[in-house]
């Protein structure tokens, strides 16, 4: 049961209440937002929430159990509160969201209604919908390690222990062409095999996208022109001369762990587990080990 505090019990009892929403914003790097859709900046906390900037929430869905629940916050996307550039960067990915009830004619009056994290975000013109998702979600996280025939491990990590700076799986290269909004020529890699660089991931070092990484998704050398496709289309157009960092990337195969890196012995999977042909297979008279005869 929720315990109000007894000024904003006082004014909802008075029949003319004078009430707004509040949200604060915690990003993973510190920075601390707040907003509100009252017609005015409140304060509080140590927090400005500014007024005017679109924001606005969903109802807020409570159901009984561990089953996740969650809502939707909706604003506008300004640089004076939440930019597309920042978006894209991700540096709102997992943030910390406190939605607050508030009297505005005495912000003492409030209380902390629901607290969760960003989710999924979506874009639509110069408006952005961002997916609060509740504490119960985490438990829908995997937990522990699971069998598979792939690697589990993130290349470069301390269980890949793979070295991203070595220069056979670095580089750095320019926008030659572009060939599209996510497909571009590019010339510094030309020493490095087809399909070197494919799931790798690319980080601008300079242009209007500095800053930004973006997963490849396909690297082609077919005679002297060697391209680029990324995942994602840059916030920002590409331009000839933009400067980028590649890193090599990995299909979490047995055998390209072998043949590409060399590095068998940090193999986080199982490539010799039985597939699914296997579980349905059924016993064939005369094959080894099915006659009673043991297999050789």
């Amino acid at each position: 049961m929720r315990n109000i505090p007894e000024g904003l019990a006082v004014h909802l009892a008075s029949g003319a209440t004078t009430l707004c929403n509040c949200w604060r914003i915690s990003r993973k790097d510190g920075v601390v937002l707040g907003f509100t859709d009252h017609d005015e900046n409140l304060t509080f906390d140590g927090t400005l929430f500014r007024a005017g900037t679109g924001f606005e929430g969903t109802e807020i869905e409570t159901r009984f159990g561990l089953a996740a629940t969650g809502s939707e916050l909706h604003g506008a996307l300004s640089d004076e509160s939440i930019s597309e550039h920042d978006l894209v960067r991700g540096k709102y990915d997992a943030a910390r969201v406190e939605l607050f009830l508030v009297d505005w004619s005495n912000v003492e009056n409030r209380i902390l209604q629901r607290c969760g994290d960003i989710g999924e975000v979506r874009r639509e013109g110069a408006a952005f919908a961002a997916e609060i998702r509740g504490i119960a979600h985490q438990l829908d996280q995997e937990r522990g390690r699971l069998f598979s025939g792939s690697c589990d491990a993130d290349l470069g990590d301390a269980r890949c222990k793979i070295d991203l700076d070595d220069p056979a799986f670095r580089a750095a290269g320019e926008v030659a062409s572009v060939q599209g909004a996510s497909l571009v020529a590019i010339s510094g890699l030309s020493e490095f095999e087809d399909d070197w660089f494919t799931r790798g991931k690319l980080v601008w070092s300079n242009g209007a996208n500095e800053g930004l990484a973006v997963e490849i998704k396909a690297h082609r050398k077919e005679a002297s022109v060697v391209t680029l496709s990324l995942w994602q289309t840059p916030p920002n157009p590409i331009a000839v001369g933009d400067a980028f960092v590649v890193t090599a990337g990995c299909d979490k195969r047995f055998e390209t762990c072998r043949e590409k890196f060399a590095n068998t012995l940090n193999f986080r999977g199982f490539p010799h587990l039985p597939g699914n042909d296997f579980v349905v297979s059924y016993a064939v008279p005369g094959e080894p080990g099915h006659d009673g005869t043991p297999a050789r």
